[in-house]
């Protein structure tokens, strides 16, 4: 469902009422008036309990799909390699792109599946009747919360693709959902089941960098030709880029260095300070590439072309973020980690182990590949392999299968989902405040203090 934003407040603007008005609900909503009241985050008073949902196994997993434009078109194509899974429902707003989902599947051997077409919000018709037990939601992000609260009330696991909201509000409704319902909600974050951060984590796991002690991070891609081209539907991403100033998008690089802290486990996201710079870069690409009369040479940018934000977590562990996606720059999500015995950094890939690296001098991490390498990506690495992104796309959604055919408990969870997409707000009010320091809500309201660290076990079926 390749559209426009929506707010997750589920206005009822239709399409067209939507674009004419602009973003009008959502991050940018949050700062208004915040000058007043310091960066305080409140902490909700919940109804419901914190804690895992107890799910028995699930074989076969029945699958529905909402949004099967240039990300969920990736995601049919590998859930098609799993076994244990039935793909019965997909739903666009674009008819031709559910026909050509649905050709996918038949041309694969299984029974076609039911098609929704009706609109923006035919997927809650598809919650409703189809016979489904999870819903893999890749939209814009303005609909994840919706759609994923729509799957979970009609007693629906989701899983949405990043961010899982945008708003602290959004953030609070997943989790209250998910505990009243019982159900799974997990933000499918397919940068922490990349091979050199699954390896990582295996290392932090055996101690080889000693005890972590800061992490650094980003989303660091050069998007000026995406926003400014027609790449998205409507062109909905660019429109947070003239509304919003903060990190819009942190998950990729923080998911992995909040597995390697034991983030919600056993630690967590005490408090940020968010900066950004001016904004010039859009500007000057769209002046360069389409003339100073162009509809996008005439849009207005709020967002910082780089975003700097600082988190602390409750234990004294530090996190530098970053968000840059208007200037031109490679591609990196920095991954670093340091510890008290070591430090690995990507982009390139390097590593430094005391007592085993060569004095004051960086290796290739590949050296430390066949000591280190993680057993989920030893033993799936052919099936992985043309799967999108490396590979990490498919694991990612082969781990989230695992879980439900097994009735455990899935690698991330709303909990983690809530606090990583909470950074989206959070930094704006920082920004919008002088970086002054924002808390964080304990989504987990102390269950985080009772978890282990996250380990991500080899395969067991396929």
């Amino acid at each position: 469902m390749d559209s426009k934003i929506t707010a997750e407040n589920k206005s009822q603007f239709n399409r067209r009422d939507f674009l004419k008005l602009g973003v009008t609900a959502g991050v940018g909503a949050a700062v208004v008036g915040l000058a007043g009241e310091g960066c305080k985050t409140s902490q909700k008073k919940l109804a419901t309990q914190p804690g895992l949902p107890k799910v028995p196994p699930i074989d076969p997993v029945r699958v529905g799909f909402i949004g099967v434009g240039h990300r969920g078109a990736g995601h049919v194509r590998n859930f098609l390699k799993l076994q244990g899974v039935e793909i019965k429902a997909i739903c666009d707003i674009v008819p031709e792109k559910v026909a050509r989902m649905q050709k996918w599947v038949v041309d694969a051997g299984f029974p076609k599946p039911a098609a929704y077409t009706r609109g923006d919000h035919d997927y809650e018709r598809m919650c409703q009747e189809a016979d489904i037990d999870l819903v893999i939601i890749a939209t814009p992000w303005g609909w994840h919360v919706p759609m994923a609260v729509a799957a979970m009330k009609n007693g629906k696991h989701a899983a949405t693709e990043v961010p899982a909201a945008t708003t602290l509000d959004g953030a609070w409704e997943l989790v209250e959902t998910a505990e009243k319902y019982q159900k799974h909600c997990v933000m499918l974050e397919n940068c922490n089941y990349g091979r050199r951060e699954m390896m990582v984590l295996n290392m932090v796991r055996q101690g080889v960098f000693g005890d972590i002690i800061h992490g650094a991070a980003g989303y660091i891609h050069d998007l000026r030709q995406h926003k400014l081209s027609g790449y998205y539907e409507n062109e909905w991403r660019v429109q947070y880029s003239i509304k919003y100033n903060g990190n819009l998008y942190p998950t990729h690089g923080l998911g992995p260095i909040a597995n390697y802290m034991g983030v919600n486990r056993g630690d967590r996201f005490d408090f940020l300070v968010s900066m950004s710079s001016l904004s010039e870069g859009l500007h000057a690409y769209a002046l360069e590439k389409y003339g100073p009369e162009s509809k996008y040479s005439k849009m207005k940018f709020a967002l910082g072309d780089v975003n700097v934000s600082m988190i602390k977590t409750v234990k004294g562990l530090t996190i530098t973020l970053y968000h840059d996606t208007n200037l031109p720059i490679p591609y990196s999500r920095i991954d670093m980690v340091q510890g008290t015995k070591g430090a690995s950094i990507g982009y390139p890939d390097r590593i430094y182990i005391e007592g085993r690296s060569p004095h004051h001098q960086w290796e290739p991490l590949e050296k430390y590949r066949g000591e280190f390498d993680h057993p989920l990506w030893q033993k799936l690495e052919a099936l992985a392999k043309g799967s999108g992104h490396g590979g990490m796309d498919f694991l990612e959604i082969y781990r989230l299968i695992e879980a439900l055919r097994t009735g455990t408990p899935t690698d991330m969870d709303v909990y983690d989902a809530a606090a990583l997409s909470s950074v989206v707000e959070l930094s704006e009010r920082s920004v919008a405040n002088k970086s002054r320091p924002v808390d964080f809500p304990d989504f987990t309201r102390g269950f985080w203090k009772e978890r282990p660290p996250l380990t991500i076990p080899g395969p067991t079926a396929v």
